[in-house]
């Protein structure tokens, strides 16, 4: 039985799950989780302190240590806001993956909102209706609404249980001024978004994360509410909140130690959820971020990856002319073959692929540096499915699929593996020119060979260069644009 497993890198704990799959269904076989709170470590300048990344890197060696022997291609680690936040998050991401074993995913928030909708929508019990669900996590609030398990509407917003009690209660004392300003403050945030909420007219509420699960097991533990959360039942907790007065007086059964310094920044998160959203009642889900990307890998592992549904729905409602985008893929992957024991790693020639098929999406805004505008499309659209570092090799490889060659943009670019992104980006730059024609004509055997990560050999029929003169000449520029950049392209006619 094949293993499967999913890290949430959340911006107060780090949760990892690992499955099996048994007829088609997952079983849960091992769960942890560890409190790092990795929003409360950054700092002013928007920088994870040492001590933040030594206790996230100390719980990450420990995860890895539960996953060895596990196939890349069965684990998936995904960072949320304090990673999207952090000014070095890409130094951190170097750290993280070589104490964890694995690489990691920076997702966007509307990709983190996919996520935990679908992670919600595999655990709920019955359908009543149309489902909101919120996810009130370290940094950000998740809203989804949606119809079983499709999402309809998706959000994430910049609130948070660790960002609202370091704003609001950063001594840890609780007064009501205070606790008005912290509801105040969140509702403000959901403001822009409170019609388009109401008008979709969900339902069901539902609450997910470890937020929901700590304020509904206090109102459960205290009996201020039969199950769930209540409108009533979270009014009386924020008067024996306010009541305490400070943290080192909150004692509230069924909570937790680790819970207790973000507790009131997220009960008032969620009480301006209540006061905007006009709910009454809402239950609590078992399913989240982590579930969510479980379920999601193994769509990728069975053939059903989102990414590929959202590379065809691009071409589709962008215009891309399909076949030109199947031709160039076609040899892109085809050189892709004769170069790959170089370290290129399965996901990167997915990536090289989609790049491949999206080369041309800058046409939909104009001809003239049409490579630009692809390039700001791909790195500014939400595309669900694909992760901060990949949207940013899309975005780098379709920039530099034609005119000059920039290094510079590929070092600084979120994607840590700067040598496989500037080999990708070289040979969907030779695709693309033989096939400048963009006509069906058959290429000839090409025998590509590199003697470093600097150096490529392109070894090509000297007749059919003869009987292609412009893609003879496009070649030869091609030699000059890399060499001014270091790089060299040896044109060998067989």
């Amino acid at each position: 039985m094949e293993q499967f497993a999913a890290i949430d890198l959340g911006s107060n704990s780090f949760h990892l799950v690992v499955a099996r799959e048994e007829e088609h269904a997952l079983t849960v076989i091992d769960r942890e989780r560890n409190m790092v709170r990795l929003a409360a470590g950054l700092d002013e300048e928007g920088l994870l302190t040492e001590e933040a990344s030594e206790r996230a890197l100390e719980c990450l060696a420990r995860f890895g240590q539960r996953l060895r022997g596990l196939e890349p291609e069965n684990v998936r680690v995904v960072g949320t806001n304090a990673l999207r936040k952090a000014n070095n998050s890409r130094q951190f991401i170097a750290m993280a993956e070589h104490a964890l074993g694995f690489s990691i995913e920076i997702i966007s928030g509307v990709e983190e909102a996919r996520l935990v909708y679908l992670g919600a929508a595999q655990t709920l019990q019955g359908d009543r209706g149309r489902r909101m669900v919120i996810d009130i996590g370290g940094g950000s609030t998740e809203i989804i609404i949606g119809d079983k398990s499709d999402p309809v509407y998706l959000e994430s917003i910049s609130i948070g249980c660790v960002s609202s009690s370091e704003r609001f209660f950063p001594a840890g004392e609780y007064d009501q001024k205070q606790m008005r300003r912290a509801i105040l403050a969140a509702q403000l945030e959901l403001e822009p978004y409170i019609v388009p909420f109401k008008s979709l007219a969900a339902e069901d509420m539902i609450g997910t994360s470890g937020t929901a699960r700590a304020i509904a097991n206090v109102l459960g533990e205290n009996d201020w509410s039969e199950t769930g959360i209540t409108r009533d039942g979270l009014d009386t907790l924020v008067k024996k909140i306010l009541k305490a007065g400070s943290l080192a007086k909150l004692k509230l059964n069924g909570l937790s130690v680790e819970r207790r310094p973000v507790f009131a920044g997220g009960v008032a998160v969620m009480s301006a959820i209540f006061n905007s959203l006009d709910i009454e009642f809402m239950r609590v889900s078992d399913g989240s971020l982590r579930e969510g990307a479980l379920h999601d890998l193994i769509g990728r592992v069975r053939s059903k990856d989102r990414r590929a549904v959202t590379v065809l729905e691009l071409m589709k409602r962008h215009h891309i002319d399909l076949d030109q985008g199947q031709r160039v893929r076609e040899t892109t992957l085809a050189l892709f073959r004769q170069v790959k024991q170089q370290g290129l790693l399965k996901r990167e020639r997915r990536l090289l692929s989609w790049a491949a098929q999206l080369h041309e999406i800058g046409l939909m805004i104009a001809h003239n540096q049409h490579h630009r505008h692809g390039a700001y499309v791909l790195q500014n659209m939400d595309l669900p499915g694909f992760s901060r570092q990949e949207q940013g090799a899309l975005s780098i490889m379709v920039r530099q699929h034609r005119r000059k060659f920039h290094p510079e943009l590929i070092e600084d670019s979120v994607y840590v593996r700067s040598e496989a992104l500037s080999l990708m980006t070289r040979l969907l730059r030779l695709a693309v020119l033989l096939n400048r024609g963009r006509m069906p004509i058959e290429i000839p055997e090409i025998q590509l060979s590199l003697e470093d990560m600097q150096l490529m050999i392109l070894e090509i029929s000297a007749a059919w260069l003869d009987d292609h003169p412009l893609t003879e000449a496009d070649l030869e520029q091609e030699v000059e644009m890399l060499a001014a950049t270091g790089h060299e392209l040896r044109i060998v006619r067989t």
